[in-house]
């Protein structure tokens, strides 16, 4: 039994939180105890998830969140702790990936996307962070990909946002260690989800064929967002004492006959 367990009520926050990763995210959390608190800018898809957490008799509400925005950052803070109380985890998950060569690419698109990634996530850290460390203790899960260690072409923007990314995060570990609060990385491989499926079909078939040639896609089996839910279930439900660091969680190639 740790000195300092757990609060028996810990209200999460997630972001991104209307589709994919942070929507199951969200249900994963509420399903083992957690309120959660939704954000993503499109407010109303979050507000779905938020319904399906509530018709199983879950606590969950959601507001509109843009992590590029520091006054809608503040704004959702504020409106999180009004409904939900002292923010025990926070799940910094919001993030976009374009298609495009390096050198072709707009600079103000590649800015917008190292905002997203990094900036973003350092906002929500000033949002929530400076309390946990008053109150000594508490969550920050941060959901990285594996472009952090193995680059992709035509993804660059979003591949240095991760690297940068967990670079932040890397640090921040050293710095809050023995504040009882905890700084963790969930680096997920390929996951089926709504990012990329507004890119043209031309541009996602360039993609992936460049994929194959640099050895990206070894088998086609893509993992589901509730395989990273649980993961981050898993990081945020261990005990005081234990820091899951870094998790990654990578698809498993279909099981050959035998």
């Amino acid at each position: 039994m740790t000195r300092h367990p757990h609060p028996e009520r810990r209200p999460a926050v997630v972001t991104g939180a209307s589709s994919g990763i942070g929507a199951a995210t969200a249900l994963t959390l509420a399903a083992a105890g957690h309120p959660v608190a939704l954000g993503a800018r499109r407010v109303e898809r979050c507000e779905e998830v938020a319904a399906q957490v509530r018709a199983v008799g879950g606590e969950a509400v959601a507001h509109a969140l843009d992590v590029t925005d520091a006054d809608s950052v503040a704004a959702f803070a504020a409106a999180v702790a009004r409904d939900l109380g002292d923010v025990e985890v926070l799940v910094s998950n919001a993030g976009a990936v374009a298609p495009g060569v390096t050198h072709e690419v707009e600079t103000e698109r590649f800015a917008r996307e190292l905002d997203l990634a990094v900036t973003g996530a350092h906002r929500l850290v000033r949002a929530f962070v400076p309390a946990m460390v008053e109150r000594r203790r508490g969550d920050v899960v941060f959901v990285s990909s594996d472009v952090a260690v193995r680059a992709r072409p035509f993804m660059a923007a979003y591949t240095a946002g991760k690297w940068g990314l967990e670079g932040m995060v890397q640090a921040m570990q050293m710095e809050l260690e023995g504040t009882g609060v905890r700084a963790s990385v969930v680096r997920p491989g390929p996951t089926w989800s709504e990012m990329g499926t507004d890119w043209s079909d031309e541009a996602a078939g360039e993609v992936l064929t460049q994929w194959v040639r640099f050895g990206h896609a070894r088998h086609p089996h893509f993992l589901k967002p509730a395989a990273i839910a649980d993961a981050i279930a898993t990081v945020v439900g261990a005990r005081r004492g234990v820091h899951l660091n870094l998790v990654e969680v990578t698809p498993e190639a279909p099981v050959e006959e035998a």
